[in-house]
């Protein structure tokens, strides 16, 4: 786990939230692109936040959104009928803060945030593992992993279940019962003793 220190998170029964955390290479935007056309088939409404690991820019340089950006506006908002975008300079902030970013998906009142990425955050995770990324499963030292899909067969800590990374059916069913088990699964697991 990481030692940086992270503001708390809302995890109120309003928002339900939960991390979909794995290693670079696991397929994390991949599963996504698949659940949600399944989940907003299902009538939930999901929205998603996605941690980059470096700048990126969502407006072109020229464009008058950039421009005014460059110039100071932050943050700055374009809008159309047909989509919106809100751009910010964060140039001191050593990471992204998901506990603002939870706050500005709040009015929007979705079912359910996925959060991608920001595993080391304390937030229900569902954990998705590859054995053949070569990288270590989180699990043990992660207490807020709720489940791990995976096309292997685990040996996993009590009271984290164990999902096939490769049945989109059964990642759909379990994802779309998050909200309703939410109130209680708000809190990291117990430790083994």
């Amino acid at each position: 786990m990481s030692a940086v220190s992270h503001a708390p998170l809302p995890l109120d029964e309003g928002l339900p939230l939960l991390g979909i955390a794995a290693w670079s290479g696991t397929g994390k935007t991949t599963l996504l692109e698949r659940l949600l056309p399944a989940l907003t088939a299902r009538g939930l409404r999901v929205a998603v936040i996605k941690h980059a690991h470096h700048g990126f820019d969502v407006d072109q340089p020229g464009k008058d959104s950039h421009r005014l950006r460059m110039a100071g506006a932050s943050p700055m908002l374009v809008a159309s009928r047909a989509r919106l975008a809100l751009m910010m300079e964060t140039p001191h902030q050593e990471e992204a803060d998901l506990a603002t970013l939870i706050e500005m998906m709040r009015p929007q009142r979705p079912d359910l945030v996925l959060v991608e990425g920001f595993k080391a955050w304390p937030l229900p995770k569902l954990e998705l593992y590859r054995e053949e990324v070569g990288k270590p499963l989180r699990v043990a030292e992660d207490p807020w992993v709720k489940a791990v899909a995976s096309a292997e067969s685990l040996i996993l800590p009590k009271g984290v279940e164990a999902l096939p990374l490769d049945d989109l059916d059964s990642l759909v069913d379990w994802v779309a019962a998050w909200p309703a088990r939410w109130p209680s699964e708000r809190s990291p697991r117990e430790p083994e003793t």
